[in-house]
């Protein structure tokens, strides 16, 4: 069983439709035990950093979920369930985040003509290949909605950039923690294959 996150936010509806469709047994959940239970972890999520971690802590899941990815357990972060693993965020004034990667998640500062937030079909280039990322081409287009991006202090995580005025960190991968700027579940065939690897991977 995959254990989606619900913390009140975001697109929970169609990551849990999407992970069916690749044949994933899905419990969409605010529990923590079902969440110690799963074999994998999936948070998805649109808004903001601190709703995001603050929802969390209301529903008494923020330590559950750094336990189980700390203990190896498979997760899926999409958007707001990326950005949430770094250090601190600076959407809206400060705010922490898990802490379980150093870095910081700003807002994209770029000239007129880039429109923020970034929305729609961008290429992802891979910085290395992964089991998450068999059958998926370098430089595959995925659909992305955002204003804010991760900057990892260790590079040695970035596992995808894209290029939208600068080059920015879209794709992380550590160990059992796989984590995306981009929107699998928005990504049709790509996304699905990235998903449908993710699921075999927690098997």
């Amino acid at each position: 069983m995959i254990a989606v996150v619900d913390y009140g936010m975001g697109n929970i509806r169609s990551v849990s439709r999407a992970l069916e469709a690749v044949e994933a047994q899905v419990k969409i959940t605010q529990n923590a035990e079902d969440i110690k239970n799963a074999r994998a972890i999936v948070l998805p999520g649109v808004g903001a950093f601190r709703d995001c971690m603050e929802n969390l802590s209301e529903l008494g899941l923020l330590q559950t979920i750094k336990e189980e990815i700390v203990n190896g357990k498979p997760y899926l972060g999409i958007c707001l369930g990326m950005q949430i693993l770094f250090s601190e965020s600076e959407e809206f004034g400060f705010c922490k985040g898990l802490d379980i990667f150093k870095g910081r998640v700003v807002r994209f500062n770029l000239p007129r003509q880039y429109k923020i937030p970034h929305m729609g079909w961008n290429v992802v280039k891979f910085k290395r290949k992964n089991k998450i990322l068999e059958g998926i081409p370098d430089n595959s287009y995925f659909y992305f909605v955002h204003s804010y991006y991760v900057v990892p202090e260790d590079e040695r995580i970035i596992a995808g950039v894209t290029d939208y005025g600068t080059d920015f960190t879209s794709m992380i991968i550590y160990e059992n923690i796989f984590a995306t700027q981009f929107h699998p579940e928005k990504s049709q065939k790509t996304g699905l294959t990235l998903l449908k690897n993710f699921v075999q991977f927690s098997r």
